[in-house]
């Protein structure tokens, strides 16, 4: 499908089951294939980025079989993948490429990966020189610092300690990929990370999900310093279950916000590991009415009148809700003034360079946007969204999710909506089940 044209709706009502978490399950699909035991996955996430993680691991040996619609059963390799030389194509999925990269740089075999041209201008050099401190043998394949990589044999340095330094301010899937991978060297580690660590609490859903696997992680207050201990190994937990997607949830919960609601997501609450559950946070300072149970949070706002009914303006830090900002951008078009939303640079090194393209496209709407370094300002049209716009999405899934909220206020054209496969395939069926005119 080309493009996905939007009617005008006024209300959005109704309940979500949302899809299992992609950082969940990218973690868990690895956790589990370095795990002694087997493991049982409920509730995977099926998308573009779970199957890039899938089809890696079925090329390195790894024993998995699906039994159910969303669920699997992984037979752990103790550590040690059975496959030692492979050629793997990882598309656009940073959760599977960053990850794999330090694990395989560490399984003495002879590896390369790649991905779609977008990947290729990610840049990884942070995390090949961390690699590079334990001896790992990487090399680029193309233009220094980014994909493809070849990953050779490494020659392990012969301290009792690893200690090692990384840069906390481009990526924390660099930190995530680190933290993964230094078990297999048997030793003890202490990772410094130099500079701010953006997207903290993706380092926290890291280490949820190691302790589930029976490798305790601890860190100091400022999460500058990170230790493990020596002669770790894996084991799984026997079953484990998949959580709902916090950052799925955010385009529905902000949906409830703006066109009344109640709009309930099911399958992620309040004590979920995920940043993202943070968003719920910032649409209640926006106005909205949050409520959560255990398993569910469900957003709504009463229209103060037919003629205010608009959402507070805001000015926030987004680097606890990198992903989930993204609908704040959106949601400020329904507020009563200036929004913006500070740290955000990490955005420039995802799927697009968000920041250029979130201001590009919120323009096509009337917007007035100020776009820094790091941060974004965006003040609504004062007559209203321009209707009809037609928003690009630039192979990123996030992008069509988010603008899909603009047709509360008027019809808009998504073009290549299928590019939500990445995490959400039935997103636009979903949306279409809760909003109304």
């Amino acid at each position: 499908m080309k493009w996905l044209d939007l009617p005008t709706v006024k209300i959005a009502k109704g309940t979500v089951q949302l899809p299992g978490s992609k950082s969940i399950s990218n973690r868990i699909l690895l956790l589990s294939a370095l795990a002694h035991g087997t493991t049982q996955i409920r509730d995977l996430l099926i998308s573009d980025d779970t199957a890039r993680m899938l089809e890696a691991l079925n090329t390195l040996g790894v024993n998995i079989k699906q039994t159910g619609d969303n669920d699997y059963c992984v037979i752990g390799s103790a550590g040690k993948f059975a496959t030692k030389q492979a050629e793997l194509f990882l598309g656009n999925a940073g959760t599977a490429f960053r990850p794999l990269v330090a694990v395989l740089s560490l399984m003495q075999g002879h590896y390369e990966l790649s991905g779609v041209p977008r990947m290729h201008e990610r840049p990884i050099s942070d995390l090949v020189d961390a690699l590079r401190q334990l001896g790992a043998n990487i090399n680029y394949l193309e233009n220094d610092g980014f994909p493809p990589l070849a990953i050779n044999p490494a020659s392990p340095h012969h301290d009792d300690v690893n200690n090692i330094t990384v840069k906390g301010n481009v990526s924390s899937q660099f930190l995530t990929g680190l933290l993964i991978a230094l078990p297999l060297t048997g030793k003890k580690s202490i990772i410094t990370v130099t500079g701010t660590l953006i997207s903290q609490p993706y380092i926290a859903l890291t280490i949820a999900q190691m302790k589930r696997f029976g490798i305790q992680v601890t860190h100091d207050e400022t999460w500058q310093q990170f230790t493990l201990g020596e002669k770790l190994n894996y084991s799984s937990p026997g079953n484990i279950i998949v959580e709902g997607d916090a950052s799925s949830a955010s385009y529905f919960l902000a949906a409830g916000a703006i066109g009344g609601g109640p709009v309930r997501v099911q399958g992620v609450g309040r004590d979920s590991t995920q940043g993202d559950i943070h968003f719920a946070e910032a649409l209640k300072i926006m106005g909205a009415n949050i409520s959560m149970g255990d398993t569910w949070i469900e957003s709504s706002r009463e229209h103060l009148s037919k003629t205010k009914n608009l959402l507070q303006a805001i000015d926030l830090d987004c680097n606890h809700i990198p992903d989930a900002a993204m609908t704040l951008a959106i949601a400020a078009l329904f507020a009563d003034g200036t929004s913006t939303l500070r740290n955000i640079a990490s955005w420039r090194l995802k799927e697009t360079d968000r920041l250029a393209a979130m201001s590009k496209e919120l323009r096509k709407l009337g917007a007035h946007i100020v776009e820094g370094k790091d941060y974004l300002q965006i003040t609504p049209p004062a007559n209203g969204l321009t209707p009809n716009a037609a928003i690009d999405t630039y192979d990123d899934h996030r992008m069509a999710m988010c603008f899909s909220l603009a047709c509360l206020a008027t019809p808009i054209r998504i073009n290549d909506p299928e590019c939500v496969s990445k995490t959400f395939p039935d997103y636009f069926a979903q949306f279409s089940q809760i909003v109304s005119s």
